[in-house]
């Protein structure tokens, strides 16, 4: 065999085991980007809840709370935690509100996705 002959046999490309390979891990990625992808939405909506609440002035646990609630009920996204969920505490006579929350995400039917959200005003 000369080595043009040889060249002109040898095949390149993806075989049909590799493509369906590929296409699995990127269908797996993506289901569990379009899963976790509202979650972390609802995260940054209930962190910037917390930030505006604490910059609005509110001092008291209550109006805290209160202000909170309110904000749950203008953003539809919160679902996972309400005000009793926010730890309200006072350091350097500046309140600091925290918050911890899990979500649990359903990925097929005996696999979930435990993610742990936490966060606080500066």
């Amino acid at each position: 065999m000369t080595v043009e002959h040889r060249k002109a046999r040898s095949q390149r490309g993806v075989t049909l085991f590799g493509l369906l390979f590929w296409a699995i891990v990127i269908g797996f990625f993506a289901l569990v980007g379009l899963r976790v992808l509202p979650t972390v939405n609802e995260f940054f909506t209930i962190k910037s809840a917390v930030q505006k609440i604490a910059a609005s002035g509110a001092s008291t646990v209550p109006e805290i709370r209160s202000a909170f609630d309110k904000q749950v009920q203008i953003e539809y996204s919160i679902v996972s935690m309400t005000s009793k969920d926010l730890e309200i505490t006072k350091v350097n006579d500046k309140v600091v509100i925290a918050f911890a929350y899990n979500k649990e995400i359903e990925l097929m039917a005996p696999v979930y996705l435990l993610i742990k959200y936490e966060g606080r005003s500066r």
